[in-house]
This record gives C-alpha cells, sequence and structure tokens, in this order.
C-alpha cells in the first residue's frame, strides 16, 4: 500500500514538471512567434527552465509575474555591476558619468517593474503595460549614453542585451495571458 502512494507522488510530480515544461515551451515558441526580430525561443526557454518558480507556473500569468522578477533580479545585478566598474579610479569623466547615468536608469526601471507586476497582479494591464514598456527604455538609453563619445564602447553591452530580452519576455508574455 506504502508503494502504491509513493508511486502515485511519483507520478503526479512527474505529470506536474511535465505540464511546466510544456507550458515554458508552448509559452515561449507564442513569444517568439509574436516578436521574431527580438525573441529567441532558446533564450526563453532556457530562461524559465532554470526558475523553480517558473518550473511550478500552470498558467501564462505565473510566467508573467516570474519574467517580471527575473527581469527585476536582473536589474539589481546590473546596478552591482555598474558599482563596481566605478570602482575603476582611471575611468574617464565621461565614462564615470555614463555609469553614473545608467545606475539611474536601472534604478528607474526596477522601480518600474515593481509597479508592472502590482499592476498586472491587479490586472491592470495597461498601466502594467506602460511600466514594462518604461523599463525596456532603460538598456537602449544606457547604450546611448557610451555613442555620445566618438571611439567609446559601452561597458554594459552584454548586460543592457540581456535585460532588453528579458523585458521584452515579460512584454510578451503579458499579451499572450490577456489573449487567454
Amino acid at each position: 500500500m506504502k508503494n502504491s502512494h509513493i508511486s502515485s507522488l511519483v507520478f503526479f510530480y512527474l505529470l506536474l514538471v511535465s505540464v511546466s515544461s510544456n507550458l515554458i515551451q508552448e509559452s515561449c515558441n507564442k513569444a517568439a512567434k509574436l516578436d521574431p526580430q527580438t525573441i529567441k525561443l532558446d533564450f526563453c526557454v532556457s530562461n524559465f527552465e532554470g526558475n523553480p518558480k517558473a518550473k511550478s507556473a500552470t498558467t501564462v500569468s505565473d510566467l508573467v509575474e516570474v519574467s517580471i522578477e527575473a527581469a527585476i533580479t536582473n536589474a539589481t545585478s546590473i546596478g552591482s555591476i555598474i558599482s563596481k566598474l566605478l570602482e575603476n579610479k582611471s575611468l574617464e569623466s565621461f565614462e564615470r558619468d555614463g555609469l553614473k547615468n545608467c545606475s539611474w536608469l536601472y534604478s528607474l526601471a526596477g522601480t518600474c517593474l515593481q509597479g508592472a507586476g502590482e499592476a498586472f497582479k491587479a490586472k491592470n494591464y495597461a498601466t502594467a503595460g506602460v511600466d514594462i514598456v518604461a523599463s525596456i527604455e532603460a538598456p537602449m538609453n544606457c547604450e546611448d549614453q557610451f555613442k555620445k563619445k566618438k571611439g567609446f564602447v559601452s561597458p554594459l553591452t552584454k548586460e543592457n542585451n540581456i535585460f532588453f530580452l528579458l523585458t521584452d519576455i515579460s512584454r510578451v508574455f503579458m499579451t499572450i495571458a490577456q489573449k487567454g
């Protein structure tokens, strides 16, 4: 009898893992089709399959919340990277100013994403969408900080690109969730 209970639990666990993997795969597939210029299926799937909260998601709305949390975490991480870069005493003033502006942009993006998460949970999709789109501007504006002076390259290009992808996935997942 005890073995049958254990077998049942294992079966339901495997079923749940299978459902969440299918949800991630299907949602990322839809997102890549809705925004093929930006969202790459492999990046989307790998980003969520490694996330325990995403694995327990049962709806696209759950994935919206997970994606927003991932973007907030990423914005915070970029803020830490910027702080470390600013410790370099040999930075030119142009670079230092650019990094400080990027730090402010990512702080603002984190705040916007927190607002987006709260608005989405409250089913205020218009506000959530505006906040997500506002946060998407951070990496582009950060890159622009370093294009103002010829010969300078942004030290945050990789981070900016990843953050852009994460926030765009949030935006597209929200669109999918609203369509039901």
